[in-house]
């Protein structure tokens, strides 16, 4: 489902949620006060962050995973399956379907081997036993069941932290400074410079770009069914397609055959145009006439990011 509008602002809907939201928090810090880590004897990066909805994190974490491979890691990513019926552990393949493995770790997977598991530590273990060097997983800040080399936290630069509260209240997963004290360092994605409060680690920054020469100067329709939109409207304008009009759908929405024919309709004479994650949740013949986005994460200063990576890993 779409976040609610009362997520970016504060009012009296938000307020009256609010303890709810407390608890949510509360819950988090009690996991971490209590959980049992596994440690699977492998460096293993966390790439999350503390809002519910889309804050580059897929990106972020394939980029790491490519600099990883540049200094002879075997990365593979781990990762919950969310929206799949997978429980797991399992290895995600381009043959799977989105339905049982997710949008994300299909996407993952046409990076990197990706390890589909609810239990994370189970799915470290195939991991490392299908020959993983680094484990790279993509959400996981609020679970606690894999011991974590190196945490980090990635932010929407332009929409931050909401209204400040809880989910249900708010987008928040848990308070701020709270999720920030388990950070080695917070990745701005985009413009915009959120509060991080008291946080005094590594801040950097990356931006999302387009790889779209092919629908350069060509007229399209874009659809999508993700937590921010917004940034694929962006990045289509960015690429130089003209944008004759959009229809936006739920988080992770499974398209039925009805939805493509009226979006085809509708689009009329104009090329059909979605992301990278909404591509893959279509089965192959419904891909046929629509061309997907593709978008990578790119460090203002990778040199940063690199000693990161060297901090715990170094060359293999």
């Amino acid at each position: 489902m779409r976040a609610p509008d009362f997520w970016q602002r504060r009012g009296l809907g938000a307020a009256l949620l609010a303890p709810l939201g407390w608890l949510y928090g509360a819950s988090v810090a009690f996991k971490a006060s209590h959980a049992k880590h596994f440690d699977p004897r492998l460096p293993v990066i966390c790439v999350g962050n503390l809002t519910a909805g889309g804050s580059g994190k897929t990106p972020i974490a394939i980029t790491i995973a490519e600099l990883l491979r540049a200094r002879g890691h075997q990365p593979y990513f781990l990762t919950r399956g969310y929206g799949g019926s997978e429980r797991g552990p399992a290895l995600a393949t381009r043959g799977h379907s989105a339905a049982v493995m997710g949008d994300e770790a299909l996407l993952l997977a046409r990076a990197a081997p990706t390890i589909v598991s609810r239990d994370r530590a189970a799915g470290a273990r195939l991991a490392k036993d299908k020959g993983a060097t680094i484990l790279v997983m993509d959400d996981g800040h609020q679970n606690f069941s894999v011991a974590k080399s190196l945490s980090l936290v990635v932010v929407d630069a332009e929409t931050g932290f909401g209204n400040g509260y809880q989910i249900p209240a708010g987008p928040l997963r848990e308070p701020v400074a709270q999720g920030l004290a388990r950070a080695d360092a917070v990745i701005f994605v985009g413009d915009g410079s959120p509060d991080l409060g008291e946080y005094k680690g590594p801040v950097l920054r990356a931006h999302l770009q387009a790889e779209g020469e092919s629908i350069k100067g060509k007229t399209v329709f874009a659809f999508a069914g993700i937590g921010r939109p917004e940034k694929f409207l962006a990045s289509l304008q960015e690429s130089g397609a003209h944008l004759t009009g959009s229809c936006f759908f739920p988080d992770h929405h499974p398209y039925t055959e009805d939805e493509l024919i009226q979006l085809r309709a509708v689009a009329g004479e104009a090329m059909l145009v979605t992301t990278q994650k909404d591509f893959v949740r279509l089965t192959p013949a419904q891909r046929e006439g629509i061309r997907m986005l593709k978008v990578a994460a790119v460090f203002d200063d990778a040199a940063v990011m690199e000693r990161l990576l060297d901090s715990i890993a170094g060359k293999a």
